[in-house]
């Protein structure tokens, strides 16, 4: 039986991980914006830049830096490890190049004393680059501002190299009773992240199966039962908390941008497609769409899916004549460039 003071939300219209709240970031190379719009046009207008100078300056930024923030215990450094397909713990930088000792990293990473600029890097995918929010979730006044002018400084960077490209905030089901906290909404209140994304994460899902189970058996029915209609009241606990969380969140004043479920984490080969490609779609430069899209190391499909839908397909639907006009080594570029270990086509002769 369920707590008197159990806050479980009542049972809402299905909710799913969608984006929410599109901002439009500032064009890549501003100064190359071929946007056919008026003068005066609104700051909401699509800018389309031009690639080979978009490619040039992307290929300065080796790096996809994400900023990991969540409460004690919310999955996070997991995560991490399925994202870069590795069981290792990262490496620690002090964001000058410095590694720090590895007696150091094992302290700091159980107790969550390293700094926020710290980087963490894991020797499987050191394309990613993470910073851990460490600890404002407990309510520690100067840790929440040394955060917040982390998060500022970063966002306001001048260039992509230097700043976040996107955000994690880990929310763990295991807390279902505390989905959202006064630290979350303290966050989402005082933190303008500008362009960044912040993207939320329901972690831990599989504590919805206890409570799942449980809810089945308030109803009578008995265990062997329970176990068959557990998958699907699983599902509907998710739509449900994942619509309270919105509810309550997208109230702030500065709300996410997207919401994603991440289950079976702690699985060996456990699935971050759908992670990766939430992220993806929550950044509007498509130059860090490209940079995620070949780092990341979970889906090769998800290299395929994006170089069709977004490079070979507008070229297609560029008409004949522009088809024609196409250089083909130009559009092996493009299309490399969704893909690890990109295969320079400049230095092949044909």
């Amino acid at each position: 039986m369920r707590d008197a003071h159990d806050s479980t939300p009542a049972p809402a219209e299905p909710a799913f991980a969608v984006s929410s709240n599109p901002t439009s970031g500032p064009a890549l190379v501003a100064a190359e914006a071929t946007t056919a719009g008026k003068e005066g046009a609104s700051s909401g207008t699509e800018y389309r830049l031009d690639f080979e100078l978009a490619r040039k300056y992307m290929a300065n930024i080796l790096q996809f830096r994400i900023l990991v923030m969540g409460r004690a215990n919310a999955g996070k450094t997991t995560i991490l490890q399925r994202v870069c397909n590795t069981r290792d713990n990262p490496e620690i930088f002090d964001g000058k190049g410095n590694r720090i000792e590895s007696n150091i990293v094992r302290g700091t990473l159980q107790r969550g004393h390293h700094k926020i600029e710290h980087e963490l890097i894991f020797s499987s995918n050191p394309a990613f680059v993470f910073h851990d929010s460490c600890g404002f979730e407990a309510g520690s006044a100067r840790q929440f501002d040394d955060m917040k002018s982390f998060v500022v400084h970063c966002a306001a960077a001048g260039t992509l190299k230097e700043r976040i490209h996107a955000i994690w905030f880990c929310i763990p089901m295991t807390d279902y009773h505390r989905t959202v906290t006064a630290a979350e909404q303290k966050f989402f209140n005082e933190c303008d992240t500008g362009h960044v994304p912040v993207i939320v994460l329901l972690t831990k899902m599989e504590a919805l199966h206890d409570l799942a189970m449980e809810e089945l058996s308030d109803d009578g029915l008995a265990v062997g039962e329970a176990e068959e209609k557990a998958v699907e009241k699983e599902r509907e606990l998710l739509e449900r908390w994942l619509a309270h969380i919105k509810g309550m969140l997208d109230k702030c004043n500065f709300p996410p941008k997207a919401y994603v479920s991440v289950q079976k984490m702690h699985e060996e080969g456990a699935d971050c497609t759908g992670l990766v490609e939430c992220t993806t779609n929550a950044m509007s430069e498509e130059g860090l769409q490209r940079l995620l899209i070949s780092t990341q190391q979970s889906s090769m499909a998800l290299c395929i899916e994006y170089a069709v839908k977004k490079t070979l397909i507008p070229k297609i639907e560029s008409g004949i004549k522009d088809r024609f006009l196409t250089n083909v080594k130009d559009l092996q570029r493009e299309l490399l460039g969704w893909f690890p270990n990109k295969y320079d086509v400049s230095s092949k002769s044909g």
